[in-house]
């Protein structure tokens, strides 16, 4: 059975080498490799969200277009997705620290070459070496974490590791922007060089003597392959399919065909192998399978829209990414405040309850996108990034806590590792789905403008009397006039998916309560984000 966390001891210690449970790190030791712990969680998340602001400087440095750069958040995604699911069978056959250790180092190195992409393939060749090596880093952290605090401070560890997950997403837009607008994007990735070091170093030194027990396993390599060929056949097929006009294209059909041919393949091998690469007998779970469900169609919405709103305010409301990260960043704050309560929250109420609140929130985050115009201030676009991050904050451990409800205890592994792999999946294919949808409504949009505001119409007359005014004739003029119409257009289409994602929220509340009650008191392993 695959997993995505090492096999633990009943404290939730891993085993030492020889069965027994290895001393926990004391004093100076103890605080240094918890906070080198800390920062390889740290930079896999932040790697998530920090090119997300830096996309438009990295498409115009490297001779591309926006659409096209945004391969450089869907290739990292996919990737750590599909590498997931064999974190669990890497732990087992080589040791957490190990696994864990290695992990970090060629993350590092997959940095560097990242900083030193010389090309848009480059770099996506890069970020998929970078997303695939990323996989262990999570889980890896926090089993370690709760290694060096022992059982007895294992909420204290888990608190560490969770507000880790929680303050990346805010630093990355902030980093990304800065570096962006300050010096040259390179650095978005280079910054995890020095840090990896320290990582790997502290880690290594500090653990190597109480690495986990290790065994050899089978590992479904057909599976595996299988599921690389469909997902990546999927990703490539909804990133190009904008550019090769869909399905008059010989490639995108092509790829169809293997997408869902490698689809059924992989689905008829998963549920004959002796040891799938993922347990799809968890979805037997009617609360995990409705659960998972919501909970990948609800990310893949927040992670959309994370994706959208930095492209619109850069690319046509003038924000440089400096701005644009300031815009996003404080969903992260209030995300954290609402985490930190969520321990008594779901002690109290039904999780259920929470989940579905969490939706609403979501939903009327979104609302109040669908009424932003272009010149609202600051603030007007920072309050809904308030109310989603107040969504997030009880989102991910809400929705945990309903789909794990029930599961034998060596299941929930296993079930942390699907549901992380269909999580970040969905992230990715979100990513492409909703630039292409933004660019077909603006151009929607605009062909329904330039149908009204014609060189004849009283509009075009007066807006084209009021640019005389100012100095402008000609070709210049009515190349105003059409960058605003298209400006507009971007407007209009931003909103309609605004109002989207609201009710797509909103459509999704009723399968938090199609699930069974949870436990009272139940909870749930903090998430990866």
């Amino acid at each position: 059975m695959s997993t995505n966390a090492p096999a633990l001891t009943g404290a939730g210690q891993p085993a030492a080498r020889g069965g027994a449970a290895a001393p926990s790190l004391a004093g100076g030791r103890k605080a240094i490799t918890a906070v080198a712990l800390a920062l390889g969680t740290f930079m896999q998340v932040l790697d998530t969200s920090i090119a997300n602001v830096s996309i438009p400087t990295i498409a115009g440095n490297l001779g591309v277009s926006v659409d096209q750069g945004t391969w450089v958040i869907t290739s990292f995604a996919v990737a750590n997705g599909v590498s997931v699911p064999l974190t669990g069978w890497l732990m087992q056959r080589f040791g957490v620290v190990r696994t864990f250790v290695v992990s970090v180092a060629l993350f590092t190195i997959a940095s560097l070459l990242c900083g030193l992409a010389w090309s848009l393939p480059s770099l996506i060749a890069f970020r998929v070496l970078q997303g695939a090596m990323s996989g262990p880093m999570i889980p890896g952290s926090q089993a370690l974490l709760i290694n060096v605090f022992g059982p007895n401070k294992r909420t204290t560890a888990l608190t560490i590791w969770s507000i880790t997950t929680l303050v990346a997403p805010i630093a990355g837009p902030l980093l990304g922007g800065y570096i962006s607008d300050n010096y040259f994007w390179p650095w978005i990735f280079l910054i995890n060089v020095p840090v990896g070091v320290f990582c790997v170093w502290m880690c290594w030194t500090n653990l190597k003597s109480q690495e986990t027990a290790t065994r050899k396993i089978p590992i479904d390599r057909i599976g595996l392959a299988l599921l690389f060929v469909w997902v990546g056949a999927l990703q490539i097929m909804l990133d190009k399919g904008k550019d090769l006009d869909w399905l008059n294209s010989t490639v995108i059909v092509a790829l169809l065909i293997v997408t869902v041919v490698g689809f059924v393949a992989w689905l008829i091998w998963e549920l004959t192998e002796d040891h799938p690469i993922v347990d799809l007998s968890l979805f037997k779970s009617r609360s995990f399978a409705l659960g998972t469900l919501a909970m990948c169609l609800g990310y893949a919405v927040f992670f959309g829209n994370v994706v959208l709103m930095p492209l619109w305010l850069q690319s046509n409301l003038g924000y440089t990414a400096t701005w644009a990260g300031l815009v996003s960043a404080p969903s992260g704050i209030t995300a954290i405040l609402t985490s930190l309560m969520m321990g008594k929250l779901l002690r109290r109420f039904d999780a259920r309850v929470l989940a579905a609140g969490s939706f609403a929130l979501f939903a009327f985050s979104y609302f109040m996108r669908a009424n932003l115009t272009a010149d609202s201030s600051y603030l007007v676009f920072v309050a809904p990034q308030l109310v989603q991050g107040l969504a997030m904050g009880v989102f991910f451990v809400s929705m945990l806590a309903v789909a794990f409800d029930g599961l034998p205890p060596q299941k929930v592994p296993a079930a942390s590792g699907l549901s992380n792999f269909l999580r970040i999946t969905a992230a990715g294919f979100a990513t492409s789905l909703i630039t292409t949808f933004w660019d077909r409504r603006e151009t929607l949009h605009q062909s329904q403008l330039a149908d009204v505001v014609t060189q004849y119409s009283p509009a075009y007359q007066e807006a084209l009397g009021q640019l005389h005014q100012l100095g402008m004739t000609g070709q210049g003029a009515a190349g105003a006039i059409t960058q605003t119409m298209i400006g507009q257009s971007y407007l209009l289409s931003s909103l309609d998916l605004f109002y989207a994602s609201a009710w797509l929220s909103v459509l999704m509340i009723p399968l938090c309560f199609l699930v069974r009650r949870p436990a009272s008191g139940a909870t749930a392993p903090a998430p990866a984000e």
